[in-house]
């Protein structure tokens, strides 16, 4: 699944390529990726529409229009391709948007676990799925005092998976969160309430020196991620521990092993990263 940094790759490349285009016509060739309105209703509401920006919050994009916004995550396979003519949809294209210089831009998703929704100016924060959502590791309310006070509620809960609840920490995924504990020297299944303050500085500092690593890089390709012109991320050359199961740890030397720990496969340096 894409995480902070492909999403925000994706952002970075849709940019330029649509902003400031208006809307001519909507097709929706598979309605299970449209939510909150019918189908024909939803491609209605976007026609004169122009698109004014591409933001990102947490792991949702955010086509900025003119009226309002159209929230999109991409979830495990989603991808948007622009295109600067009109271009006939490819298998597991799913919507396809033209806009009045005849330009296109195509979202493909193969697995169909995408989703697309309109929000409006008022709503686009006060109401889910943006309002679930922390704050995220860049901004500046998620200071190390702040993101202590929310791991010493949980009592027993890991803090892999606390750091993968997006309503505590935003942006960090399966693999960002495993890189971030290596980084900072933290076992994954560590209490998140037994971090001492120190600790917690040293994964937040972690998370945001890795998260802007990430996108500097343009993400990780672990299996079919691209973003919009067709560049894989290189970032996974950089991993620790994510994906290098019974490979040496390029620190101490140890085996990085894996395990389960909330239905998530984990990994960690046992020697680098000790209970």
């Amino acid at each position: 699944m894409p995480e902070l940094p492909e999403v925000e790759t994706v952002c970075r490349r849709l940019r330029p390529a649509v902003s400031g285009k208006t809307i001519q016509s909507v097709d929706v060739l598979d309605p299970k990726i449209i939510r909150g309105l019918d189908p024909e209703e939803w491609a209605h509401h976007l026609i004169g529409e122009t698109i004014t920006d591409v933001e990102r919050r947490g792991k949702f994009i955010l086509f900025k229009l003119t009226n309002g916004y159209l929230v999109s995550h991409l979830r495990m396979e989603g991808k948007f391709f622009p295109h600067e003519t009109t271009t006939e949809p490819v298998k597991h294209t799913h919507v396809v948007i033209t806009f009045t210089d005849q330009s296109t831009l195509h979202y493909n998703d193969v697995r169909k676990f995408g989703t697309m929704e309109l929000r409006t100016n008022e709503t686009i924060h006060t109401t889910p799925p943006l309002s679930l959502l922390a704050y995220e590791p860049f901004d500046e309310r998620m200071t190390t005092e702040a993101l202590h006070r929310r791991l010493e509620r949980m009592k027993t809960r890991a803090i892999k998976t606390a750091l993968l609840d997006q309503s505590i920490f935003v942006g960090l995924g399966n693999i960002y969160v495993d890189e971030t504990l290596f980084r900072a020297g933290v076992h994954p299944t560590r209490p998140a309430a037994s971090l001492s303050r120190e600790e917690v500085d040293r994964v937040r500092t972690e998370a945001v020196a890795v998260l802007n690593e990430a996108i500097e890089r343009g993400g990780s390709t672990i299996r079919s991620y691209a973003n919009p012109d067709g560049a894989t991320g290189t970032f996974q050359e950089r991993l620790y521990v994510y994906g290098q199961t019974g490979e040496p740890c390029r620190r101490c030397g140890h085996e990085i092993e894996k395990m389960k720990l909330g239905g998530r496969g984990t990994h960690y340096c046992p020697h680098c990263q000790q209970c």
